[in-house]
């Protein structure tokens, strides 16, 4: 550390994430953001906050009772003032969110919609919300009657319940747990009138029909509080080695919901008699994070608010463009052998995949198939297609890692659909998660074998296709292909370590790639060259690649970088990295390509990559970073990411201060992911 550099030189990981989800707040309370839109941003930030104390919060709460400080791995805070900061910090969010939340409601009344809850029922709607409880909830409705003697069953993960309190005649209390069912639509829209919409939450329907659940007890008074219990969602898999990889996992993500306690979130009007009363049977600890809430918890389910028909409190949907010159209507293999492409989802359809492997299933000349996967969608067409292939007598193998976080029960599903079917599968391999997104196939022309394939930043998943920015592209390069495929061969031989030309791979070669690429431009510039580096991912937490990035910033490098999430780096301090700057764009869609460009336009290297640059990515990670050699591909590349360094809508700037401040507005107006768009709309009209 030189003496001009600050102590402190990164951000803490989990405080960093925080800001990330104060920026997908901010879109909530963005009044430029359709109004239905704003609503469901507030479920993606409930939602990211659940799967953040899952983990990470988890995490630190096992450091701490593993009596560690953990201040080498935690950016140079102990574990136990972390866990107090994390607390403090999303007390505040929470207290912002419901600030918004009433905001949005204010708005949705001056549209004609009306949030009612169980004291605001109209006469005329009586009979509606009375049948609806007696048809569709009363069925399904799990209710806990809580007693001192008995012992309390265990809370499910993450579902909200309404804490009922009854003030019973003989002067006594009886407290009771009522499950908000996942099954059903938290959302009840009742019947329209005089040109009004109403909805009413699931929680406020219950809160109405108490009597109904309740009228066995003869009670003075009854009262419903809403709380919420997240547990740790580390997997933890046994030894056990009668049992296979698959059952492990499954018996796993089963054990989640009896995972220990990390949060409780309760409605902060609670009276302190019942509160205590819960805490002490769920067993809930002082390194718990206890956060007073509102009325209603499990936000998230808002990310599901109907539309209610109103297309204009929705953001306009786009329609995925075509790629020129690669259409779907003939062979992909004839069109990709001829040259490269590159789709970049959503603005392109993501057809051209299930197409790709679709026509691999039924082409006769076909041998083989070999792709992995990391996230399915539910209902899967890339999935489907390799079964077909299998059918037709390909060789099928498939790499599927059933510890894709929070996916793992529908890869698991789909993984034992595909076995049976005759498809070879292999689950990574041993410590480590292949993330990598790859497929080569190999096809018999004119006697020979030659390969076909394509290789992404995200998964083939049709769903998320539709709303995580990404690319993939289709390549008939030999050179590159036959490094795919060495990748699928260290699945067979993980206890071989390949060596490879053109792609970088992780765990073996990304950190002294990244850092031969970084030194050559630190090269560069003290040889006098034109120099710089321009990198797009979605977190950065590694320390190591943060240290040489400030090596190159002291050297002189300018580094330009778009962060949509975590960022350890701190940019801008002198002496330190007084040469790098970082923005970060959240807006309609999921930033969730990664881009790495080294060096200027006229020679620059570039990658797109399956990996970010955190310790899990570099180390215990099967990843892939692939070259662009198409001069056309560089280009629309480099045009990318100049739309997203130029945006000054959406883009924040990251900094010391850690305020999420918005980029100056100056003309022209760039909204990144909108000119984006108009960008590729462009190229289908020259």
């Amino acid at each position: 550390m030189t003496k001009e550099e600050p102590q402190n030189r990164y951000i803490n990981r989990e405080v960093s994430w925080l800001q990330f989800n104060a920026r997908v707040l901010q879109e909530a309370d963005d009044e430029t953001v359709p109004l239905i839109e704003r609503l469901r941003f507030l479920g993606i930030f409930s939602n990211n906050l659940d799967e953040f104390f899952k983990v990470r919060y988890a995490t630190v709460k096992r450091i701490v009772e593993a009596g560690k400080g953990g201040k080498s791995e935690l950016g140079g805070i102990k574990s136990n003032e972390l866990l107090d900061i994390i607390t403090q910090i999303v007390i505040k969010q929470q207290s912002d969110s419901l600030e918004i939340l009433s905001k949005i409601h204010k708005k949705l009344e001056a549209e004609n919609i009306f949030m009612i809850n169980e004291t605001q029922v109209k006469p005329d709607q009586h009979n509606f919300i009375k049948n609806y409880f007696i048809q569709k909830v009363s069925p399904a409705l799990v209710t806990i009657i809580l007693s001192d003697t008995v012992e309390l069953p265990n809370l499910k993960d993450s579902a909200a319940y309404l804490a009922v309190k009854l003030d019973l005649k003989d002067d006594s209390n009886q407290y009771a747990l009522i499950e908000i069912s996942k099954s059903m639509n938290r959302f009840v829209v009742l019947p329209e009138s005089e040109g009004n919409s109403y909805i009413m939450m699931l929680d406020d329907l219950l809160r109405y029909c108490l009597h109904d659940i309740f009228n066995i007890f003869n009670y003075e008074s009854i009262s419903a509080h809403m709380i919420k219990i997240t547990r740790d969602g580390e997997l933890d898999l046994e030894s056990d080695l009668s049992k296979s990889f698959i059952e492990k996992i499954s018996d796993s993500v089963k054990h989640r919901q009896i995972g220990e306690p990390v949060r409780f979130v309760y409605d902060k009007t609670i009276d302190k008699k019942t509160l205590s009363f819960l805490m002490d049977k769920m067993g809930i600890e002082s390194t718990d994070s206890i956060i007073p809430g509102g009325r209603y918890h499990n936000r998230r389910d808002y990310m599901d608010f109907p539309s209610l028909g109103r297309n204009d409190l929705l953001y306009d949907k786009i329609e995925p463009l075509p790629v020129k010159d690669l259409s779907l209507e003939t062979s992909i293999f004839q069109t990709i052998k001829k040259k490269d492409y590159l789709i970049h989802t959503p603005y392109h359809t993501f057809s051209y995949v299930v197409k790709f492997l679709r026509e691999a299933a039924l082409d006769p000349k076909v041998t083989t198939i070999k792709i992995t996967i990391y996230r399915l969608a539910q209902i899967s067409h890339v999935a489907s297609s390799l079964i077909n292939a299998a059918k037709n007598g390909k060789r099928v193998t498939v790499s599927i890692e059933i510890q894709a976080r929070f996916d793992e029960q529908a890869n698991i599903d789909y993984a034992e659909q595909m076995q049976q079917e005759g498809v070879n599968l292999f689950f990574g391999v041993q410590g480590l998660k292949v993330h990598s997104k790859m497929c080569v196939i190999e096809r018999e022309e004119d006697g020979k074998s030659r390969r076909y394939g394509f290789i992404s930043t995200g998964n083939f998943n049709e769903s998320t296709a539709k709303i995580y920015t990404d690319y993939t592209l289709f390549t008939a390069d030999q050179k590159i292909l036959k490094d795919i495929n060495k990748v699928f061969n260290f699945f067979e031989t993980n206890y071989r370590i390949f060596r490879y030309k053109h792609i970088i791979t992780s765990p073996h070669y990304s950190e002294k790639a990244f850092y031969k690429l970084i030194d050559t431009e630190i090269i560069k510039v003290k040889l006098g060259k034109p120099a710089g580096i321009r990198l797009k991912m979605n977190s950065l937490s590694s320390y190591k690649m943060v240290d040489k990035l400030y090596e190159a910033s002291r050297a002189g490098v300018k580094i330009k970088m778009v962060v949509r999430g975590i960022c350890c780096l701190i940019p801008g301090i002198k002496g330190m990295s007084e040469n790098i700057e970082v923005i970060s764009i959240v807006d309609k869609f999921l930033e969730h390509s990664r881009l790495y460009i080294f060096g200027d336009d006229s020679d620059a290297k570039i990658y797109i990559s399956s990996a970010d640059w955190m310790t899990r990515n570099i180390e215990n990670r099967v990843e892939v970073s692939c070259p662009i050699y198409n001069e056309d591909i560089k280009q629309e590349l480099i045009d990318n990411f100049n739309i997203c360094w130029s945006a000054n809508v959406k883009a924040r700037i990251l900094n010391d201060t850690q305020n999420n401040e918005y980029k100056k507005r100056k003309k022209p107006i760039v909204r990144a992911q909108f000119a984006t768009y108009e960008y590729y709309l462009n190229k289908l009209r020259e």
